[in-house]
C-alpha cells in the first residue's frame, strides 16, 4: 500500500457565534425545491417563437402599427385635437376577431377606476392647495373625447370602449398576412400635470402667463399581440406603463406661431419653422462634437415668450420604426444641440428648456444626452435614431422614443443645490437611456417594470460611473439596496410581480434588479462574460418584445454561467443576503506523536493499518493565542514530516515548498435564505490582506453552513467578510473576526 502523510486537526476553538435559528421556509431555504435546480418549474416552455437559448425562434413575429396623425393645440384654452389613421399589419399566424387600442387618457377621466381602487385615510392637516384640490373643487373634464370611429372610406365602425380600452369590432376576421387601416377622430383637454398629476400636460409659469407642454399618449395606439398572451389589453392603473407595437409616424403638428417644438423623428420642414439664422446654427451643430451649439438663443426665447401670437404654424415630423411618438412645444424654449460621434455615424444630442433653466441647462444639459449616447451604445449596440432630446419639465421624468422630459432648475436666485444637480444630471442619464430599454429592445411594461426601469438603472449606475467624477448614484451599488431587502416582508414582493401589485416601487422596479445585474457583473459572473452576455441580449431583441425568459436564459447561453439560482432567488423570491462568520478553530504543529494520537488514528478507520508518515497538530487555546504565537512549523524539527519531505519529494519540489506557519478553520453560515458567494479578508499580523473569494456553489451540498481552510505563513489578526460590501448583506455584525461592536446611529 502507498504510504501518505497524513495531517491530523485537533481544534482550539477561537470564536463561536450563535444566531437566532431561521424557522421559516423563506429564512431557511428549505424549499420543495432544491436552491440549485434549473429553474424549468418557472419558465415558458421554448418553441418556435422563443428557444431555449433566450434567442428569437424561426416563427418569431410581430405586428405592425403606423400612424398619420394631424393635431393641433390649442394654447389659450390647454386643449388638443386630432384625427389619425392606422394602418395595422397582421404578421400573426392568428385570425383576429377585432383589434384593440389604448385610451390612455381615460385614466384620468371622471369615470375612472384607478381612485376608486386606492385604500385613503383622513389627514389631520392638509396644505390649502391640496384641500381645495382635494374637496373644494369640481373633477375637471379628462380622458378622450371619441368623435368618430371610421374605416378607410369613412364608414362608421363599431366599437366598445373599456375604460383605457377600445375594441375595434372588425366588420370580417383578420387574416394573417392582412393589413387593415381606420381613422379616429379624437380631442381632450390637456392638465396642469403640476396641480393634477400626470406624466404629460403642461407646466404654467405664473410670471409670464406661458405654458411649457410635454405631451404625450396624446392619441388612441395600438395594444400589443403576441405569442405569449395574444392581446396585451391590460388596463392602465397609472403604474405599469406602455406596451406598444412598432409602426412608422407621419405627424404633423400646429401650434402658436411663436412657439419652439421637438418631437419624436425627423424633422421635414426645418426652413419652414426656422429663421435662416436658427437653420445656419443648426447646420454648424452637425458638425459640432466638442460642445453645444445654441440654436434658439435666450433672447429670442425671451422676446417669443412675451408675444402671445395668434397666429400659426405646422410642424411635420416622420418616424420610423418606432412604438411611440412624444411633443414638447413652448414659446419658451431656448434650444442647443451637439453632433456625437458613434462608431461610423454621427446622432444629434438635443436640449430644450426655458430661461428658468439656466444657465445649467445650457452648461449641461446636451453634454450629459450626448455621453449617455455614447455609454449605453458601447454597451449594448449603437443608437440607431437621428436625435435624443432632453426637455426641461419640472417634476418629470419620463421617456419617449428620441425625446423624455426631465426635471432639475435653479432657485429663483440661480442657485442649484448639489442634490438637485446630481438628480439632474441622473433622471437625464436614466431618461435618455430608456431609448434603449423599452424603446428599442421593446419589453412588456405594462406587466414587467422591471424590464425596462432595471435594465436601464443598471446601465444608468455604469454611464453614472463612466463619467469619472465619482458620482453618487443613488441606485446600483449593493449597499444601497440593503434598507429594502431587510424590510419586512409583509412589505416585500418579489421583482417577478406586476407591476400594479408593488408596494414599494422604487426598490423593487429600479434598485433591487439594477443591484442584481451589477452583483453579477461585479462579484459572480465578471465584466467580460457578463458585458457580452448582456450585449447579446440587447442585440437579439432590439427592434422586437422580449419576456423575461428571453433575457434570463441568453445571459447563460452566452457565458456559459449557470445563473439559475440566481434568478431563482434575486427575481423570484425575497429571500435576503445574510452570511456569516459562525466559529474559528486555530491549529498547530506537534512535535512529539503521543500514544492518544496514534489510537485515534486507528479509531478513525479510515487509513486501515497504515501507520504513518504522519503529522500530528494540537489545540491551541484561546488564551495562548491572544498571548503568544505558537512554534512555527519547521521542516527540520518535524521528524516525520521531514522523512517524508526528503523521501517522496524531487529537489524541484523541495525548492519550491510553501512553509505553512498557522491553520484556522473557519465555519460559514447562512441566516439569510439567498445564495451568494463568500468573499473573505484576511488581515495578518503585518497588516497585509488577501481576498479569497468562494462561488454560490459552495452551498450546494449544505445551505446552511461551509467551511474553509487557511494554511498561511503569517498569523491572522482579523477575518472580514464582504469587505467592499458587494452582496448586498443586510447584516455586517456577524461578518468580522474577531467580533466587533458596531455603533448605533445613536452613538
Amino acid at each position: 500500500m502507498k504510504k501518505l502523510a497524513l495531517l491530523l486537526f485537533l481544534p482550539a476553538l477561537l470564536f463561536a457565534q450563535e444566531k437566532t435559528t431561521p424557522t421559516t421556509p423563506r429564512q431557511t431555504g428549505r424549499y420543495d425545491t432544491n436552491k440549485f435546480s434549473q429553474m424549468y418549474d418557472l419558465l415558458a416552455t421554448p418553441n418556435m417563437f422563443r428557444t431555449a437559448s433566450g434567442a428569437p425562434g424561426p416563427a418569431y413575429y410581430q405586428q405592425q402599427a403606423d400612424y398619420k396623425i394631424d393635431i393641433e393645440l390649442d394654447d389659450k384654452k390647454s386643449t388638443i385635437k386630432g384625427s389619425e389613421v392606422i394602418t395595422y399589419y397582421n404578421n400573426s399566424p392568428d385570425t383576429l376577431e377585432y383589434l384593440w387600442v389604448q385610451l390612455d387618457q381615460n385614466q384620468a377621466a371622471k369615470t375612472s377606476q384607478t381612485p376608486l381602487a386606492e385604500s385613503q385615510r383622513m389627514e389631520q392637516v392638509f396644505p390649502a392647495a391640496n384641500f381645495a384640490n382635494k374637496f373644494l373643487k369640481q373633477d375637471l373634464e379628462r380622458g378622450f373625447n371619441i368623435e368618430s370611429v371610421k374605416d378607410i372610406k369613412g364608414n362608421p365602425l363599431s366599437y366598445t370602449i373599456n375604460e383605457t380600452m377600445m375594441r375595434i369590432n372588425l366588420d370580417k376576421p383578420m387574416k394573417p398576412g392582412e393589413k387593415y387601416s381606420f381613422g379616429i377622430k379624437w380631442n381632450y383637454n390637456i392638465n396642469n400635470y403640476r396641480v393634477e398629476g400626470g406624466r404629460s400636460g403642461y407646466e404654467l409659469f405664473e410670471k409670464d402667463g406661458n405654458k411649457l407642454y410635454v405631451i404625450a399618449q396624446f392619441y388612441p395606439r395600438m395594444a400589443v399581440y403576441n405569442d405569449v398572451e395574444g392581446w396585451q389589453n391590460m388596463q392602465f392603473w397609472g403604474t405599469g406603463e406602455f406596451t406598444l407595437p412598432f409602426g412608422d409616424f407621419d405627424v404633423n403638428i400646429t401650434v402658436p406661431a411663436d412657439h419652439i417644438m421637438e418631437a419624436t423623428g425627423d424633422l421635414l420642414n426645418r426652413n419652414e419653422v426656422f429663421t435662416t439664422e436658427q437653420v445656419k446654427r443648426y447646420e454648424l451643430a452637425l458638425k459640432t462634437y466638442d460642445k453645444p451649439i445654441v440654436i434658439v438663443t435666450q433672447a429670442e426665447a425671451e422676446a417669443a415668450e412675451k408675444g402671445f401670437s395668434n397666429k400659426k404654424k405646422t410642424w411635420k415630423f416622420s418616424a420610423k420604426n418606432v412604438r411611440d411618438f412624444g411633443i414638447s412645444t413652448s414659446r419658451k424654449f431656448i434650444l442647443d444641440m451637439m453632433a456625437v460621434k458613434l462608431n461610423d455615424k454621427s446622432v444629434m444630442a438635443v436640449s430644450i428648456y426655458p430661461k428658468e433653466a439656466n444657465p445649467f441647462w445650457g452648461e449641461t444639459a446636451t453634454r450629459t444626452v450626448a455621453h449617455t449616447l455614447k455609454s449605453y451604445s458601447a454597451h449594448t449596440f449603437d443608437y440607431p435614431y437621428p436625435k435624443a432630446v432632453s426637455v426641461s419639465a419640472e417634476d418629470q421624468g419620463m421617456e419617449y422614443p428620441m425625446i423624455c422630459w426631465n426635471y432639475g432648475r435653479p432657485d429663483e436666485n440661480g442657485v442649484l443645490s448639489e442634490r438637485i444637480k446630481n438628480g439632474m444630471i441622473g433622471v437625464t442619464i436614466h431618461e435618455v437611456g430608456h431609448n434603449f430599454f423599452p424603446m428599442i429592445v421593446n419589453s412588456d411594461e405594462r406587466q414587467w417594470s422591471w424590464m425596462d426601469e432595471g435594465l436601464n438603472t443598471f446601465l444608468q449606475y455604469v454611464a453614472e460611473q463612466e463619467m469619472g467624477t465619482n458620482f453618487p448614484s443613488s441606485r446600483g451599488p449593493a449597499s444601497k439596496i440593503v434598507p429594502y431587502m431587510s424590510g419586512d416582508q409583509k412589505f416585500l414582493e418579489p421583482i417577478m410581480s406586476n407591476s400594479e401589485t408593488i408596494i414599494q416601487f422604487g426598490a423593487n422596479a429600479y434598485g433591487k434588479p439594477a443591484t442584481g445585474l451589477n452583483i453579477l457583473r461585479e462579484t459572480i459572473m465578471g465584466r467580460e462574460l457578463f458585458d457580452h452576455a448582456f450585449k447579446v441580449y440587447a442585440n437579439r431583441w432590439k427592434f422586437k418584445h422580449p419576456t423575461p425568459e428571453d433575457f434570463f436564459r441568453t445571459m447563460e447561453d452566452a457565458s456559459a454561467v449557470d445563473l439559475d439560482w440566481f434568478f431563482r432567488g434575486w427575481f423570484y423570491s425575497t429571500d435576503y443576503v445574510d452570511i456569516g462568520i459562525k466559529e474559528v478553530k486555530q491549529y498547530y504543529v506537534s512535535e512529539t506523536a503521543t500514544k492518544e494520537l496514534k489510537d485515534a488514528v486507528v479509531r478513525r478507520g479510515r487509513f486501515g493499518e497504515e501507520k504513518g508518515p504522519f503529522v500530528y497538530l494540537v489545540p491551541s487555546t484561546s488564551a495562548e493565542l491572544s498571548t503568544k504565537n505558537k512554534k512555527a512549523l519547521a521542516l527540520s524539527d518535524v521528524s516525520l514530516l521531514s522523512d517524508y519531505v526528503n523521501t517522496k519529494l524531487s529537489a524541484e519540489e523541495k525548492a519550491n515548498i510553501k512553509s505553512p506557519k498557522y491553520f484556522y478553520e473557519v465555519e460559514f453560515n447562512k441566516p439569510g435564505g439567498m445564495l451568494m458567494p463568500i468573499i473573505v479578508e484576511l488581515t495578518y499580523q503585518d497588516d497585509s490582506k488577501e481576498v479569497f473569494k468562494y462561488p454560490a456553489q459552495i452551498w450546494r451540498k449544505n445551505n446552511d453552513s461551509a467551511k474553509k481552510i487557511y494554511a498561511t505563513e503569517k498569523a491572522i489578526k482579523k477575518i472580514q467578510l464582504d469587505p467592499k460590501l458587494e452582496t448586498a448583506d443586510i447584516d455586517v455584525t456577524n461578518n468580522t473576526w474577531p467580533k466587533e461592536e458596531v455603533k448605533s446611529k445613536f452613538d
